[in-house]
């Protein structure tokens, strides 16, 4: 049985695929889909290694 963070990560690289076929499919909006994807894959990496780690919100960001 997988673990929340197992699930969460799956997810969010499920979605980063999802972002990756987006921008194949829109060459105007491609950069920000690749983009995406890879903050997605990153933070699938972060639960994946840690998934009770705190991630600092940057000044003037709501937390």
């Amino acid at each position: 049985m997988a673990t929340n963070a197992q699930l969460a990560a799956k997810l969010l690289r499920g979605a980063a695929g999802f972002f990756r076929t987006v921008g194949d499919q829109n060459e105007q909006i491609r950069e920000q889909m690749e983009q995406n994807a890879r903050t997605y894959e990153h933070v699938a990496t972060l639960v994946e290694q840690d998934p009770t780690a705190e991630m600092p919100v940057p000044q003037g960001e709501p937390e």
